[in-house]
């Protein structure tokens, strides 16, 4: 996993409360998933498309200049439902980094720190506040430093907005550290023991 360490990207404003992991990557899709394959193209399938599999024009994704975001603004509740890895591989797949929310699915968040994707939780009057400025000035580029943990929002001002982050999360995300590489700083003492437990059990 690679490092993450701050993000700067176009950013799309995301209104709806309660989008779960469902909306993020349709149940009937999850029976032919290759982790190996882009999955950008049933990220927000059924909000994208059609049932002709057109897009649908009204759809924020489906605009100029948003569909190229790589930062999405959220609100409460954003992926809940279901513990399915997928809607984050989808997120990444797409070309986000970043998503901010003033709430995350648990599971999602988790899923989000293993998978290097930034799920940073700002205040709900916060995230309304910058949904507003990307929608009234679109093309409006955020900043995401983890290191420092502060979101900026590049529309003349200034002001710094900061956030919390799970310090073991921050660490893993910073270093580009998935759950083997967690296991892989620890190797030098795991031969250690794995050494004296076949000396003080030779005969096993």
């Amino acid at each position: 996993m690679d490092s993450v360490k701050q993000v700067r990207a176009l950013s799309v404003p995301f209104d709806q409360v309660n989008v779960d992991t469902d909306q993020l990557t349709p149940a009937r899709f999850m029976g032919r998933i290759n982790a190996r394959e882009p999955m950008d193209g049933i990220l927000f399938h059924d909000l994208r498309y059609d049932s002709e599999g057109a897009e649908r024009p009204e759809f924020i994704l489906n605009q100029a200049p948003f569909r190229e975001a790589k930062i999405l603004v959220g609100n409460s509740n954003f992926g809940c439902g279901s513990s399915r890895e997928t809607a984050v591989w989808a997120l990444k797949d797409h070309g986000f980094t970043a998503v901010i929310a003033p709430s995350f699915g648990d599971i999602f968040h988790s899923n989000a720190a293993k998978n290097g994707l930034l799920a940073v939780r700002l205040s709900v009057e916060q995230c309304a506040e910058i949904r507003e400025v990307l929608r009234s000035q679109p093309g409006t580029e955020l900043t995401v430093d983890l290191e420092s943990q502060s979101v900026y929002v590049h529309d003349g001002r200034n002001e710094a907005l900061a956030f919390e982050f799970d310090a073991f999360q921050k660490h893993c995300l910073l270093e580009g550290l998935d759950d083997l590489g967690i296991t892989q700083e620890h190797a030098e003492t795991i031969e250690q023991y794995e050494h004296q437990h076949r000396q003080q059990l030779s005969w096993l």
